[in-house]
C-alpha cells in the first residue's frame, strides 16, 4: 500500500497516533466499536438530507476509524491494509466473473451476485443463502436484507400483488389473535404483518426504512402545529380530550401541514 495513498496517510496518522496518544494507544477494535456505530449512522443521516458538506466530514471519520482497526490488525499480525485490499479484490473477481472471467448463464446482475455470495463461507464457516447477515443489524434492514438475499436465488414474488394480499392476510390473522386476547399470538402475528410490509416495500422499489423515516417526520411536524394550535386556544396538552385533540390533528391535515 502507498504510503502516500489517500488510505495510506490516514494508516500513517493511525500509527502515528497510537506512538504519541495515550488514548488513541489504550484503544482496541473492542472499545471502539461504539464510536464506529456512532460515525456510521451520523454518516447515514449526512446521505439522508443530502449534505456533501457533512458526507464528506463524515466519511473521513469513518475512514478514520476503518484505519484504525487495520493498524491494530497489523500490530496484533492479524492482518495488514494489503490484505484487507487483497481480500476485498477477490470476492469482488468472484461475485463478478462477467466482469473478470468465468462468464455465467445470463441472470439479473443482482441475482448473480447473490449466488456468489452463497458459496462464500461466512462466520463460523456456515454456507448459504442467509448466512453472513450481522444479527446487530435494525430490524427493519434485516427483514429487507433477508428478503432480498432470499429473492437473489429465486425466491420471489414475480411483483406487488403477492406482497400486498400477504399484507391483507396478515391484518386478518392479527385481528384474529388479538380479538381471542392471546397476547404471545398477538406479538407473532404483528411481526409477521410487519416483515410483509417491508417486503412490499421492497417490491414497490421503496426502501421501508427511510419511508419510515418520512412518516416519523410528518407525524413530528403535525404534531408540534397541533401543540401551537392548542395553546393558541387555551387547551392544555394532557388536559385535553382526544376528541379536541383529533380535532386539532384533522385541522392540521386538511391544511396540508
Amino acid at each position: 500500500m502507498q504510503g502516500d495513498s489517500a488510505l495510506g496517510r490516514a494508516l500513517g496518522l493511525v500509527r502515528e497516533l497510537r506512538q504519541r496518544c495515550p488514548w488513541d494507544r489504550a484503544q482496541s477494535p473492542q472499545t471502539l466499536r461504539p464510536y464506529l456505530v456512532e460515525e456510521a449512522l451520523e454518516l447515514d443521516h449526512a446521505i439522508q438530507t443530502d449534505d456533501p458538506e457533512a458526507m464528506r466530514d463524515e466519511l473521513g471519520d469513518l475512514l478514520l476509524h476503518l484505519a484504525f482497526q487495520i493498524v491494530i490488525g497489523e500490530e496484533r499480525s492479524q492482518f495488514n491494509a494489503e490484505v484487507v485490499t487483497r481480500t476485498l479484490e477477490e470476492k469482488m473477481w468472484r461475485r463478478h466473473p462477467n466482469l473478470f472471467g468465468e462468464t455465467r448463464a445470463s441472470r439479473p446482475d443482482h441475482a448473480g451476485w447473490e449466488l456468489a455470495k452463497r458459496r462464500e463461507p461466512r462466520a463460523g464457516g456456515k454456507r448459504g443463502t442467509l448466512a453472513g447477515l450481522p444479527a446487530t443489524l435494525p430490524p427493519l434492514l434485516m427483514a429487507y436484507r433477508l428478503q432480498e438475499r432470499a429473492a437473489g436465488i429465486g425466491f420471489d414474488w414475480p411483483d406487488a400483488k403477492g406482497p400486498m394480499a400477504k399484507v391483507q392476510e396478515e391484518v386478518a390473522e392479527l385481528e384474529r389473535e388479538q380479538g381471542a386476547g392471546r397476547r404471545e399470538q398477538v406479538e407473532e402475528e404483528l411481526g409477521d404483518l410487519l416483515f410483509a410490509t417491508v417486503n412490499l416495500a421492497r417490491k414497490l422499489g421503496i426502501e421501508a426504512g427511510q419511508a419510515l423515516e418520512r412518516a416519523n417526520f410528518k407525524f413530528m411536524q403535525r404534531f408540534e402545529k397541533v401543540e401551537k394550535l392548542a395553546e393558541e386556544r387555551g387547551l392544555e396538552m394532557g388536559r385535553a380530550t382526544l376528541e379536541e385533540l383529533d380535532g386539532l390533528w384533522n385541522e392540521v391535515k386538511a391544511s396540508k401541514g
